[in-house]
This record gives C-alpha cells, sequence and structure tokens, in this order.
C-alpha cells in the first residue's frame, strides 16, 4: 500500500516555539557550565579537544553574534563576547556565566523584532555561512548542543555528574 498523502508547506513550530527550544537548550548548557570548577574550567581538556572555557566562549559569541545578524542582518557582537578575539576572552568562571546571562537577555529583547518574513530569507552569516534564517538558527542550537556534550564527557572524566540532559528547566 502506497502513502499518498500530500506534503505540504504548513509550519509545524512557531517562531515563539523555536525561542523557547533555543532557551531551554541555553538553560541547560549554563547548568553544565557552572558544574565546572573554575580551574578545570581553563585546562582541563581530552584528546586534543579545546578547554571548556573556549568552547564556552564560541558558543556566547555565536549566540551574541547569531541573534544579532538574525534581528538587525549585522553578524557581530561586541568585543568582550567574541570569541574570535584571544585578547578579549573572559578570564573568569564568574565572566562566563555573566556574559552567557547577558547573552540570553540580548536573545529575548531581540527575538521579538525580527519581522516573521526574515525566518524564510536567506543570509550569509558572519558572512561565510549561507543559509536560512531558521536554519542559522538551527545550526546555533545544534553547535551549543554539540559543544554541550564534549562538557558532559569532561565532567564525568573529572569525576562530576553532569546535569540530566534532560532538565532544560
Amino acid at each position: 500500500m502506497t502513502n499518498t498523502t500530500a506534503i505540504t508547506d504548513t509550519p509545524v513550530i512557531t517562531s515563539q516555539q523555536l525561542l523557547s527550544n533555543w532557551q531551554e537548550h541555553r538553560r541547560l548548557s549554563r547548568k553544565v557550565l557552572a558544574a565546572f570548577p573554575e580551574k578545570e574550567l581553563f585546562e582541563f581538556s581530552i584528546g586534543g579537544m579545546r578547554t571548556y572555557n573556549l568552547l564556552a566562549g564560541e558558543m556566547i559569541g555565536l549566540a551574541s553574534g547569531g541573534i544579532n545578524g538574525v534581528a538587525t542582518g549585522k553578524w557581530e557582537t561586541t568585543p568582550q563576547l567574541d570569541y574570535f578575539n584571544r585578547d578579549t576572552q573572559l578570564k573568569t568562571k564568574a565572566e562566563l556565566l555573566e556574559a552567557w546571562d547577558e547573552v540570553t537577555e540580548q536573545i529575548d529583547i531581540l527575538w521579538p523584532q525580527i519581522p516573521a518574513g526574515r525566518f524564510s530569507e536567506t543570509d550569509k552569516a558572519f558572512g561565510m555561512y549561507e543559509n536560512t534564517i531558521t536554519d542559522s538558527i538551527r545550526y546555533f542550537i545544534d553547535n551549543e548542543i554539540h559543544h554541550r556534550a564534549q562538557g558532559y564527557v569532561y565532567l564525568r572524566a573529572l569525576g562530576i555528574e553532569p546535569p540530566a540532559f534532560w532538565d532544560r528547566s
């Protein structure tokens, strides 16, 4: 028997649901960052992977520059959140957590400013990665999940129980 159900372009989630999904992942990723001891956050790595402070810095910079690009078309962030700039990297766990919270607020402020049609537009994120805005946002989320998983590996190797992977509250 062949399924002849027509595929439609009916949206399956709203922009608000996409934002909620992203912010839920950000809450869990923040818990992972907070679980690291200060010293290991900046020094511990396995198998040549970057230390978690650098991974967290990437997540912070990507989310900040990403939401700015999505909302304004300017794919940039402030110097202290620019993970490509080694001179301005955040130096303490407290600074990383503060920056994380700042970007969370930035997302909440800029998201309502995104015109509905923008989500289906194609743009070059950071001048390099051409995609639809929705797919770029999905990439930001996927990138964060990937790096958070590295954090889980690090925490377990350090003998620290990571936050439950399903607890995005």
